[in-house]
Order: structure tokens, then sequence, then C-alpha cells
């Protein structure tokens, strides 16, 4: 049974190796795994949140539109993951790549595996600004506030700067 296609949102993040690559790298297989990529957000410089006694990360959004179910969708984010060498060592530690599902279509999904949207996308500066790039105007489904309003009152102080490698 196929199912409807849905637009998701994903956060790439990389603060090891060649982050860079790492990312191209996601964005090649995820196209190939999870769906058709039909936006992404520039690269941003963004210092490590939670832990800062690590690499600054290079993060960008996606928006996917998939037929995968969440469930598939976050299997195909973990397998990426697991491509690029992520190994899980520590919360917050530094990793070669971290792909999140930030927004899967308007649904509120609360398992022990999944929570989305992303239970803490409204604290994440790193996460508000590529993802307003490509999303301003996209609605939390339990907030009842846009991307860009998100952004505007975010508490979170880090920097977030455009990549000038890109």
């Amino acid at each position: 049974m196929s199912r409807e296609p849905v637009l998701a949102y994903l956060l790439l993040g990389s603060n090891l190796g060649d982050r860079a690559a790492l990312l191209a790298q996601a964005r090649t297989r995820l196209a190939a795994t999870a769906g058709a990529i039909v936006a992404e957000s520039g690269i941003y410089e963004t210092a490590a949140w939670g832990r800062e006694d690590q690499p600054a990360f290079l993060n960008q959004a996606l928006a996917v539109r998939t037929g995968l179910s969440a469930e598939e969708l976050l299997a195909a984010c973990l397998n990426t993951e697991q491509a690029a060498g992520r190994e899980r060592h520590e919360h917050w530690g530094s990793r070669t790549l971290d792909v999140d599902i930030l927004f899967y279509g308007p649904e509120i999904i609360a398992t022990p595996a999944l929570s989305v949207p992303h239970p803490r996308l409204a604290e994440r500066r790193f996460a508000l600004v590529p993802l307003a790039e490509i999303a301003g105007s996209l609605l939390h489904p339990q907030l009842n506030e846009t991307v860009a309003a998100l952004l505007a009152r975010c508490p979170d102080p880090l920097p977030v700067r455009r990549w000038p490698g890109e």
C-alpha cells in the first residue's frame, strides 16, 4: 500500500572530519533513500550547543518529500548517520553526522523512539536559522507559531553564521 507523500524537514549537522563533504554525502544518501530533496538551506557554522568544549558544527536544513512513514524516515536518517561513521559515545558529543527530523508534515509524534516536532527546536538557534531560510512561514503544530516567530524569540545566544566555504 503506497502512502501519500509528506513534506518532512530535517537538520544535518557535523563537527568532525570533512564537515562539508559529510553533509554533501548525507544529502546524496537521503535523496536516494528518504525521498526528493525539494529545498535546502545554505550551510551555517555554529558553536556547539550543550557541550561547548568541542569543534564548531556545520548545519543545514532540508525539506524532503517522502513516501516513508515517520519511523521509516527515522531509520533512513540513522542509516545515513551510520554510513558517515557516526558513533554514539556521549550525549551532545562530537559527531561526524547528525540527522534530526524537525517536522514530519503537520503530525505530532510521541513514541519512545521519536518525538516530532523536535522537542527542543524552539531553543536552538542553530536549527531555526537554516530552517527559517527554507520554511520561515511553516507553522509549528504544537506551539502555533511560525518558524520565523520562533527564531525571533529564541533564547539561544550562540552565534550562527553563514559558512563562507560553500
